[in-house]
């Protein structure tokens, strides 16, 4: 098994979309890489932290692998906005891709390198590749927050469509 940690957000979307992809074991909502010692939900949002909104994902290489798990990641975010998705601004929802193996950083370095090579996104990618660091759970109200909360707002708005855009790019990745 291996852990990666990715930052696409907010983690109430990213965690929707792998809680759904076979191979990924377990997600859990958190906050990493910034200053302070067990942030909470308040903390992080005031955006002076350092903290990112991530999910942290363990994985079976056996059954997905990291390349397939980062192009997941690619397609449900936008990885040219700098401190933000969507509405969500603030360093707290900044793209990163957090390695927990020098293998993992050189498939996020390889496959970034291929996207701007293609030019795919017409900008550059500004995902931060850096190790993990100071990571902290999310509070328990904010782990499966779309699987207990599918018709809340935001869930309705945001998550929903990355969830059906997974399902349509990856179904090959998808749990059955």
């Amino acid at each position: 098994m291996q852990t990666i940690t990715l930052g696409g957000g907010c983690f109430w979307c990213t965690e929707a979309v792998f809680v759904q992809v076979q191979g990924v074991t377990d997600v859990e909502s958190g906050y990493c890489n910034g200053q302070k010692h067990q942030p909470s939900y308040e903390d992080v949002c005031t955006g002076t932290t350092g903290h990112n909104e991530v999910v942290k994902l363990v994985y079976d290489p056996a059954h997905i692998s990291t390349r397939e798990i980062l192009e997941i990641f690619f397609v449900i975010h936008d990885p040219t906005t700098l401190n933000r998705q969507g509405n969500d601004s603030g360093t707290q929802y900044r793209s990163g891709i957090y390695f927990s193996t020098p293998e993992q950083q050189s498939v996020a370095r390889e496959v970034m390198a291929e996207m701007a090579a293609s030019g795919v996104y017409g900008q550059p990618v500004v995902t931060e590749v850096v190790p993990l660091n100071n990571y902290w759970p999310a509070e328990d109200y904010h782990q499966d927050f779309f699987e207990r909360n599918p018709g809340q707002g935001y869930c309705m708005a945001v998550a929903a469509p990355k969830v059906a855009k997974f399902r349509k790019t990856f179904s090959r990745l998808q749990r059955t």
